[in-house]
Formats: C-alpha cells, structure tokens, sequence
C-alpha cells in the first residue's frame, strides 16, 4: 500500500510540474513597458483581424489588408501591397498538384543603421480559410508581428533592416510565400528568418521547425526566448511530414529562421470557432514573448546566427532549453551504460541480482512497447470516433477527457505487467489478455488496419507468455529493461542523433536510479526520496512528450513509447511488494477499466455544444453533365443536414462527383445555374490554349485534367509550370477566386485532354428552398452552404 501510495504521490507531483511547464504564461496589459511584449496590445488588432472569414481574394481579407496597411504606416513601416497572381506547383501522394491565385501582400521595413547587413523577416499569414474567422490561424501571428516591430522600435533603431512580411494565400498552398521570395526585391536581401503560425486556439507555444544546420538559430532561440519551449525531436518529425507552412518557402531557399505556432485546442483549428473570444490570450503572448527575444537579438546585432551542424535539444523543467552536439548523444549514452553497470554491479555484491531475470526484463521492455501500444489502440477505438481529420473532431471537442482515458490505461498496463511478471505462473491468462485486446479491437474497426493489429495481439500474447512464467526479481528485471533502453537509444543514435533524446534522456534518469539504489535493492530513505524526485522530474518531462505527442497526431500507438520510458524510471514503485495481494492487481484493473470506461463514455455520450458545435458542409450540386441538381454533405449526415438533403423529398445515398468524390447526396429541385466557359483554341505554332472561365460568384475551383499524350511547354496562366508529363496520370489545379484559369501546352500529335471540375459559388441558390437556420450546436464548415457546378469534357485536337 505504502509503494502505491508513493507511486501515485509521484505521479501527481509529475502532473504538478508538467502542468506548470505546460500552460500558457498570464497575458500582458495593454500597459506593459514598451520594449516587453503585450498580448492586450496586440489583441486589438486581433479584433479586428479575426473578425469574420477572410479568405484571399474576398472583400473581408481587403479590409483586413488595409488595415495592415493603416498599422504599419503608424509604425513607420512605409507598407507597400505586393499584388501579383501567384501559384505554385507541388507533387502529393504521387500526383501533381497546381495551388493558384491572386494574392496581396503587405511587406513593411523597420529601416536600420545598415542597409547592407542581410535582414531580418518576420514573417505570418493574414488570409484565413473560408468559413474560420482566422483569430488564431493567423491573426494571433499578424498581430505578434505588429507588436514586435512596435516593440523593436521602443528599443531604437536596430542594426540591420527588419522586414515585416505579413502575406496573403499561405491556406490556398503557400502563396504569398512563394510570390514575396520569388518576385519581391526585399526577399533577395533577407538573411534570417522568424515565421509566427497556429494549428490551434490555444496552449503554450513551441518553436517547431528550424533550418538545416541548426545550431546558431538553436542557440539564438535557447539564449534569447522568453520561457522557451523546443525540442529536437519535433523539428526532426516536422521535416518528415506533409505539413507545410509560410517557413516551407524560405526554407527551400535555405534561409535560416525560426518557425513557431501553438497547437492547443486544436478543435479551433480552421473552425468557425476560431474567433476572437475563443483565442486563449496566454497562447498569444507565448507566441509573441518567444519571438520577441530571438527577434531582438537579431535585429541589434551585427553578428547574425551562424549555421552549424544540428544541434540535440529539448525542455527541461523550469523553462530551459539543453542543448548539445550530435555526438555529445554518445557521452549521454555511456553515461547511462556506465550507471547501469554500476547499478548492477551494487545489486551483485549484495546477492539481489539474478541474471536469468535480465532476460525478463529484456522482454518486458519490448512487452511494455508491443501491449502498450495495443491496450492504447483498444482505448482510442473503443471511443467510437474514426480516424481522420473531420471525423477526429468528437474527441478534440473533449480532448482533456480523451488525454485522461489514455493516461489511465498507460498507468494501469505500466503496473499490470512488472505485477505479473513478480507473481508469475500467469502465461495463459497475460496472453489471452492480449489476444482478446486484438480481437476487441479488430470487431471495433471492421478490420481496418488488421495487419498491425494482428501483429500486435499476436507479439504481446507471445512476449506475455514467455515473461509472465516463473515469478521474477526487481535487480534484474530493472537492468533488463534498462538494456531496452540502451539498444534503442544506441540505435536511434546511429540513425538519427537528434531523436534519441526521447529515450536516451528518460534513460540517463532511470540509470542514474538504478545506481543510486543497487537497482532496486537499496532501499534506505534518503535513496528512496532521492529516487522519488528525480522520478517525478523524468515523469514530468515525459509526460510532455505524451501530451504533445497526442495534440499533435491521431496515433495511439506512439504514446506506448511514454510507458516504456516511463516504466524505466518507475519500475521500483511500479514492482509490487506483495506480488500475491488483490490490490497488486486490483489497481492496474481499476485504471485500465477506468481508461475503457473514459473512452466508452465519450463513445455514448453527445460531444457537441455551443462552444463546440459540430460542422456541417451541406452543398448544392449542380451536375451539368446529368442536367440534375442534388442537396450533399461530405460528413455523415446528423439531423439537421439529413433535413437539409431531404428538403425536396429525395432520399439521401451515396453519390460521387468530380472534385468532392464520393458524398452523402439526395435529389434537390434543378434550379437555373450560370455554367462556365471552356474553349480549347489553336495557334499557328500548334500551340493549345485552354481557358476555363468561372461563372460570376466564384469562390473557389478545382479542375482537374489529364492528357492522353505528353505534351511539352505547359504554362499555367503564362507562367511554365510542369504539369501533363505524365500520360494518363491526373493533375489537380486548385483555384482561390473567380479569375480565369489558362493552359498553354505544346502536343507531340494528336490526342485529347480530359477534363473535371467543380466550380464553388459562394452562396446557396436564390431560387432553391433556403437552408433552415443553423442551431447553436452547429457551425457550418468550409465552403458550406455553397452552390457547386460539376462536370466533365474532353478537348481533342
């Protein structure tokens, strides 16, 4: 009972900590000292700047550019409009993509006393998606930007020019990025980089992304931030994802920087429910703050931040930032190593290490990764909520209580296993246990992902009947797992230096406990409350990792590696005194069923409310090909959509259509609808011209095309682009706005273009029954209650 009640004191004293690390700082007054930075200054931009949706090209983003213009012009700025048609060319999933439109940035200067230094950017997005009022995502970074340059200024006039890029198009594919390095004569001149986003409405930021070699701006942000918040880790993981932001642009361009955002509350993320009064205001000024000292440091010093080889870093509690080379990973491994050995060379001379229980400890490492991952996949699925972005959106609406279902199944499958494996004799049932997990979680998904779940039930039944056989000691069961921890480590240092902190720094902690305490068999007081607070630190620090883990990415596994890792440093409390009491087992039970039943609750229970309204995207279709018009909805229908599908008595099915794929659709009354205009014309060259006019109202276009032959010389609206290279494979033109879209294209002979589309009109039809008004639990999403006008065509020649 007495090590329970440590384990658990532990465990609340590392929530103690994380949390204090974790939350967002208090936000400024609008009275802060003049060179701090204020989130209560900056927020009266925001309301102005998340007001209302403000996509690119529409009438809210011109009055969001000129009040740009107005701020900067009082900041001393002299801001200038860089309106230009931009587009970029992209290959995703293994086809090409073509992101387009006219964009308007506002660049503004902050001269300094030497114009030839290179320049510092601070750069963010002013356009927000089309249904989100953008009051985080990136009115929180335009705002930041407008208060650091003010901040600069209240400090004097800064060494070098400190451009204030403030672009347009970054939601529609990286726009205003890629047209203000590519055309604008201040990109040429820019030497570092700071770039301020959001994927959320709230949390404490992080610096996510840097440059290649890192280690100057590393050290910059470490030295100069306020409350800093990095580690190496995610800037590794940010390299290997799809995800881009405005950084992407400078980065392919390789400009050092910094690229920071806050991803808390991500339910706000591109949702209505992103407005000014939603926007957590300790977010901002974590944005802003941890900016501001880098940004600083910069724009006073001759001497800007010099490339060096990638640095590993990463938080510790308190606020700071530990930073070191590559190779000093080797240093952190043998001291862990050397810890280790000395741990179990003080559990041999006092007789309490059996060395047959290294090989137990060994499998429990690997059985706390492999029954970790799927108790945790049994608890996601169990909450009913399928994967995906849209989909997710259930849990993010209670993603506390969610966090909290995981974290209770983590604890319980960390005490269930080291208890097992002390009482022994319990082969049959620890496999069955994961058998039926596997099973459970199989009937759960229909079979989704049945490879990695079968693997899964099918490694930890096996690992659970070899380590769950003749009961085992605490010394070598501890040096086992530790070993665990030095073959990954080692591994991951090999491979990727920079990653290996994830386990290399919990494992550092846990050796130096095992030293400390002759693993485990040295259980004198002061040794005891020594290893109890070094614990509660790892544990802290380790449960940062979960949580940004789990706000970040839809994948239960990966949180398995917290248990892991956390078992480590834990294994003393976690090994039971008495392996034979009910409570060594009751209380894994409890916490595992307690997580199943967290989950099962969210599973049967309605989510939805005013402050976290479920998103509707009912469309009216226009299928010009079929002359027929239909009411749709990409989500699965709730009552109020099913209303709006059914509202001239069709009954709703599944139906596809180009550009929205397959969609919850019923017949809707033909109304009359402006089609577009596409002409293919001829050259004397031999050169083809496609032009696809949009109807009057467009919002948004999608076009797809494939040729049945390779053609040569393609340019989009003038511009080459290389598309079409690829017969018979598809290319994606996405459109913000009503312009025109051209394709020039030089065929090698005869042949044809096929052609989809779906035209977006920012508005229901006039002439079709109106949608019925939305209640306080729904929020339309995206391009919701537009009209669409699909079709095909092919052009031959």
């Amino acid at each position: 009972m007495a090590r329970l009640a440590i384990l658990f004191a532990c465990i609340a004293a590392a929530f103690a900590l994380f949390y204090l690390d974790a939350r967002s700082p208090a936000p400024s007054p609008a009275d802060a000292p003049p060179q701090a930075f204020s989130a209560g200054r900056a927020m009266a931009d925001i309301a102005v700047i998340g007001l209302v949706p403000h996509p690119t090209g529409s009438p809210a983003n011109a009055v969001v550019r000129d009040h740009l213009i107005r701020r900067m012009t009082e900041l001393g700025l002299s801001p200038q409009v860089q309106r230009t048609e931009s587009h970029a060319a992209r290959d995703l999933g293994g086809e090409a993509y073509v992101f387009g439109a006219t964009v308007e940035n506002v660049i503004g200067v902050l001269p300094g006393k030497d114009h030839t230094l290179p320049a510092l950017a601070l750069m963010a997005h002013y356009d927000s998606v089309p249904a989100s009022p953008g009051a985080a995502d990136d009115g929180a970074g335009v705002a930041s930007l407008l208060e650091m340059a003010r901040a600069i200024k209240a400090r004097g006039v800064p060494e070098r020019d400190v451009v204030l890029a403030v672009t347009d198009g970054e939601e529609v594919g990286l726009l205003g990025a890629v047209a203000f390095f590519g055309q604008n004569p201040l990109a040429g001149r820019v030497g570092f980089v700071i770039n301020l986003d959001a994927r959320g409405g709230g949390g404490r930021a992080q610096m996510f992304q840097t440059g290649a070699a890192n280690a100057g701006a590393v050290t910059l942000f470490r030295q100069a931030a306020t409350r800093p918040q990095s580690n190496s880790l995610t800037t590794f993981a940010y390299r290997m994802m799809p995800n881009d932001t405005d950084f992407t642009v400078s980065d392919e361009r390789h400009i050092p920087g910094l690229n920071l955002a806050f991803i808390g509350r991500q339910f706000d993320y591109h949702a209505p429910s992103s407005t000014i009064a939603a926007l957590d205001q300790g977010a901002l000024q974590s944005l802003g703050e941890q900016a501001l000292g880098p940004a600083m440091a910069v724009a006073f010093s001759r001497e800007a931040p010099r490339p060096g080889p990638d640095l590993v870093y990463g938080n510790l509690p308190g606020g700071m930032i530990a930073a070191y080379p590559a190779w000093g990973g080797w240093a952190v491994l043998a001291l862990a190593g050397g810890l280790t050995v000395l741990g179990a060379a003080r559990a041999r001379m006092s007789k309490s290490l059996a060395w047959r229980d290294l090989w137990r400890g060994l499998g429990a490492g690997a059985l706390l990764l492999t029954g970790g991952m799927m108790a945790l996949t049994l608890t996601r699925h169990a909450t009913g909520v399928a994967s995906g972005w849209m989909e997710y959106r259930p849990l993010l609406a209670r993603f506390p209580a969610f966090e909290a279902a995981m974290a209770c199944t983590a604890l319980g499958v960390a005490i269930m296993i080291p208890a097992a494996m002390a009482r022994g004799r319990l082969r049959l049932l620890g496999a069955a246990f994961f058998a039926v997990a596997g099973l459970a979680v199989l009937g759960m998904t229909n079979g989704a992902d049945w490879v990695l779940i079968l693997g899964l039930s099918t490694v930890s039944a096996a690992l659970a009947f070899v380590v769950f056989g003749k009961g085992a000691s605490l010394c070598g069961t501890w040096i086992g797992m530790l070993l665990t921890g030095l073959g990954v480590a080692l591994a991951l240092q090999i491979a990727a230096p920079t990653t290996a902190l994830i386990v290399s720094w919990p494992l550092a902690a846990a050796a130096t406990l095992c030293a400390l305490t002759a693993a485990g068999s040295d259980r004198r007081p002061a040794f005891t409350a020594a290893a109890a607070v070094v614990s509660a630190i790892a544990l802290a620090w380790i449960g940062g990792f979960l949580h940004l883990a789990m706000q970040a990415l839809d994948l239960p596994e990966l949180p398995a590696v917290a248990i892991w890792t956390g078992a480590m440093v834990l294994w003393p409390l976690l090994w039971p005194a008495d392996p034979n009491s009910r409570l060594a087992f009751g209380a894994p039970a409890a916490m595992i069923l307690l997580g199943l039943g967290a989950a099962l609750f969210l599973h049967l229970t309605n989510p939805w409310s005013p402050r976290h309204p479920r998103a509707v995207q009912p469309l009216y279709v226009a299928d010009l090909d079929s002359g027929k018009a239909w009411r749709v909805s990409p989500d699965l229908p709730d009552a109020w959509t099913r209303g709006v599908l059914t509202a001239d008595g069709g009954a709703v099915g599944r139906q596809r259509f180009p550009g929205l794929g397959a969609v919850f659709a019923a017949p809707a009354k033909a109304v009359a609808i402006a089609a577009p205009v596409i002409r293919l014309d001829a050259a004397a060259d031999g050169t083809r011209t496609l032009s696809f006019t949009p109807p009057p109202g467009t919002t948004d276009l999608l076009l797809d095309l494939r040729g049945a032959i390779v053609v040569g010389q393609t340019q989009v609206n003038g511009r080459p682009t290389p598309i079409l290279t690829t017969p018979g494979q598809w290319t994606h033109l996405i459109w913000r706005g009503g312009d025109p879209v051209t394709l020039s294209f030089r065929p090698g002979g005869a042949g044809k273009l096929d052609i989809r589309y779906a035209d977006y009109i920012g508005a229901w039809p006039s002439d079709a029954r109106p949608l019925p008004p939305l209640p306080p639990t729904l929020m339309g999403f995206d391009l919701a209650g537009s009209t669409v006008i699909v079709g095909t065509q092919t052009s031959r020649w």
